[in-house]
């Protein structure tokens, strides 16, 4: 019988493409998301029997009960993202981000599996040298890491359960996203040729959207050896500082940077970040931080893509 996945902000950056992924695998997609953007990122899928589209809000929790019962496994994307904007919106951030979750989380079955994307940027910002891991103590600066943290102790009272700790994503999508760092250096250097680095030398990891797509598959086929644990998921030859990352995509195409020491970046988070869990379990990435601006470069120069910013 075929298995379902319930998909909260299937719509969205990664939702998009994740689509492709269960679908192509046998999966059932339910996904339930309120296209805040007006996307249209899964019009190429409507045509397959095996996926289903709610257009509702996730605050609803009568919606979120009625879905659940239908699902053997729950993919919770749905969310505010990125630190300006959570900074924003924080009473929104906290009823999206935590409490619906909280209440996802109270509904479902110690048989239904939940895969949560929490955040590594509730490392917060190490000091030189430092390499985090999943037992490292947390210490998440901005609003976003903050309710992810918050999310992920409570998701890990529960029975089948994987937290991820999503690096800062990059790579094409429907639903792109340009705030995100790789994806917003690419685009400047494509759209201007220069940008200004605040604290060039801060450290993070990265993690190919693809990837990420594959991670949640891998723990699927392989739940029995994973469940209820906690994987950080991010390039491991890729901690790099912001100055590091604009002189790789130097050499794919012409980008001038300048150093501002006068202003501090909102996000401050600066850490570097052990993924040998993951790897230990038999998960390696198979893109490189050189495979997606590679295709970012491709994507930007055949469209105008500044509207998708979420901030």
């Amino acid at each position: 019988m075929k298995k379902s996945v319930l998909l909260t902000g299937g719509a969205g950056y990664i939702g998009s493409v994740l689509t492709d992924y269960l679908l192509k695998n046998n999966y059932y997609v339910r996904i339930i998301d309120n296209f805040i953007y007006e996307q249209n990122t899964l019009a190429s899928y409507v045509y397959n029997k095996n996926l289903e589209i709610i257009r509702g809000d996730i605050r609803d929790k009568d919606l979120i009960k009625e879905n659940i019962k239908k699902s053997d496994i729950i993919i919770p994307l749905a969310g505010y993202v990125g630190a300006p904007l959570c900074n924003l919106k924080k009473h929104e951030v906290e009823e999206i981000n935590f409490e619906s979750n909280i209440f996802l989380f109270s509904k479902k079955s110690k048989d239904q599996i939940i895969l949560m994307p929490t955040t590594n940027s509730a490392y917060g910002s190490g000091k030189d040298g430092q390499i985090f891991d999943e037992k490292s103590h947390l210490n998440p600066i901005s609003t976003y890491a903050i309710e992810k943290v918050k999310v992920e102790k409570e998701l890990m009272s529960k029975e089948n359960v994987i937290s991820f700790r999503l690096a800062t994503v990059f790579g094409a999508s429907p639903r792109m996203r340009l705030d995100l760092l790789v994806n917003d250096f690419v685009y400047r250097a494509c759209k201007d040729g220069y940008l200004v680095l605040f604290e060039s030398n801060f450290k993070r990891n990265y993690i190919h959207i693809r990837d990420v797509c594959e991670v949640f598959l891998y723990s699927l086929n392989n739940f029995d050896i994973m469940k209820n644990q906690i994987y950080n998921v991010g390039l491991s030859d890729a901690n790099l500082s912001k100055k590091e990352l604009c002189d790789i995509i130097s050499l794919h195409t012409p980008l001038q940077y300048y150093e501002n020491n006068f202003r501090q970046d909102p996000d401050q988070r600066n850490y570097i970040v052990s993924n040998l869990k993951l790897n230990n379990s038999g998960f390696f990435p198979k893109f490189s931080i050189q495979d997606g601006i590679e295709e970012l470069i491709k994507l930007y120069k055949s469209i105008n893509l500044n509207y998708f910013r979420n901030f």
